[in-house]
């Protein structure tokens, strides 16, 4: 099994945070940029990725009392992974995101694998921001 994981400081409050990255018709904004999800009846989604033939079977939870999601394949178990926002005495939210590849096949490698972690923090940081500068506005 290989692991991958990345944080970052995100300026807005952890429940902004949460509920953006935990909007499932809002996910292709920050999530890497070839996958697309769409919600079954959840948690059951289906994830499309660029390039590839069909959609994948996936399941995806939020568990907004933790402020976490998990999600993973369905078909395999090959693939999981989650996103935890925590919070810092009502200052900035720190999230986190760690995936588990469970066979060789699906690891896209460490440096894919960070790049697209870092790349989808940023994206998400891009879109908290959006929101909360266009809710003070």
């Amino acid at each position: 099994m290989t692991e991958y994981e990345r944080s970052r400081t995100m300026p807005a409050l952890p429940e902004h945070v949460f509920d953006q990255a935990s909007n499932v018709g809002q996910m292709d904004q920050w999530l890497p940029r070839e996958l697309h999800v769409h919600a079954d009846e959840l948690p059951a989604v289906r994830v499309r990725e660029d390039g590839a033939e069909g959609d994948k079977a996936a399941v995806l939870r939020a568990r907004a009392d933790q402020m976490r999601l998990e999600w993973g394949s369905r078909e395999n178990g090959g693939y999981s992974g989650w996103l935890q926002v925590a919070g810092h005495d009502g200052g900035p939210a720190e999230v986190k995101v760690h995936l588990s590849f469970l066979t060789g096949e699906t690891d896209p490698g460490e440096r894919a694998a960070n790049d697209a972690l870092d790349s989808s923090l940023a994206r998400l940081e891009e879109q908290v921001r959006l929101r909360v500068d266009g809710a003070a506005g």
